[in-house]
């Protein structure tokens, strides 16, 4: 009797929106396959149109955008692409979303206002993605508002490993946020640090958060501030602002997404930080690039999600045995 092969999803294809293309080539240049072509066109009435210059039928297709800066752009643009590859017959449609925006409005706390993060996982199901995959989210309950299978990974190993090999002395890990609290004590059980806390309470009228006290020991000692993204890094100016007036050292800054907002890169300037480890998720562009910061490239961990996916191979096991 003759063996019975079944293969669910055609050959390899990926795509990049115009959200991140130096992310897109460098998860095409691990994967060693060339992107496939599309041609991404906007009207002088603002809209936008997209044509694929190749076949897609059957392929399974992996699509990379950041839902970054200009933000209400990149949804459109991620949301027509989709749909472009669904009528072209793609066999199986992901999502590659690097950083997914709007992903603090992920809850009703103040009466009459959205879940955004909610109605941003049901246009990216109905355009048309059969899965997705993202880093870092904001909130981890965001993976409950897809109706379909996808993947959060981390970037902590790129992060952390890198600061590892500093081999600070006399350290400690501080949480910018009571929020951020359990990554954050991963991130010092995995230097080998002890850890320290910003308390701050966030107005529920603005984005504006107040830092109100340090819960822990930095007197004489370097220090890493840890956030999952810098945005217009008013939590991260008063945490480097609290840690200096308890007797800090040296201050680093670990971040996952480095979107500076307005007045993002005049704060950091500013602030006395040593150096800021970061990661390309998004791309920072030349004017907002301060000499102080050291950009990772997530190019290798995406690219090899995306083969294990591709080729259903078990991506838990793989962010499990990351080195680090």
């Amino acid at each position: 009797m003759k063996e019975i092969t079944v293969k669910m999803y055609g050959e390899l294809a990926i795509f990049g929106g115009s959200g991140n293309p130096a992310l897109t080539q460098g998860i095409c240049d691990y994967l060693q396959v060339s992107q496939s072509r599309a041609e991404i066109i906007d009207f002088p009435n603002e809209n936008i149109f997209i044509r694929l210059r190749q076949s897609v039928r059957g392929r399974d297709v992996f699509l990379i955008q950041p839902i970054c800066s200009p933000v209400n752009r990149n949804v459109m643009e991620l949301l027509i692409m989709i749909d472009t590859l669904k009528r072209a017959s793609a066999g199986r449609i992901t999502a590659v979303i690097p950083f997914y925006s709007y992903g603090r409005s992920d809850k009703k706390d103040q009466p009459r206002v959205p879940i955004t993060a909610r109605l941003i996982a049901d246009l990216i199901t109905v355009a048309g993605a059969d899965r997705w995959i993202t880093i870092d989210l904001h909130a981890g309950q965001i993976q409950g508002f897809f109706s379909i299978p996808g993947d959060e990974i981390t970037a902590f190993n790129i992060l952390s490993d890198y600061l590892l090999k500093k081999n600070l002395r006399d350290a400690v890990v501080v949480a910018a946020d009571l929020g951020f609290a359990k990554k954050s004590r991963n991130f010092a059980e995995k230097l080998g640090l002890p850890l320290a806390f910003v308390e701050k309470r966030r107005s529920l009228t603005d984005a504006h958060s107040e830092a109100l006290t340090l819960i822990g020991k930095v007197q004489d000692k370097n220090v890493i501030i840890v956030d999952d993204e810098v945005d217009t890094a008013g939590s991260m100016a008063e945490a480097v602002a609290i840690v200096k007036d308890h007797g800090a050292r040296d201050i680093y800054a670990s971040f996952t997404h480095p979107i500076f907002s307005p007045p993002a890169v005049e704060r950091l300037r500013k602030c006395g930080i040593k150096e800021m480890v970061t990661t390309d998720t998004v791309p920072i562009p030349p004017e907002k690039m301060l000499p102080n910061i050291t950009v990772l490239s997530v190019a290798p961990l995406l690219g090899e999600v995306i083969r294990r996916v591709h080729l259903g191979i078990s991506v838990g096991e793989y962010m499990k045995d990351v080195p680090g």
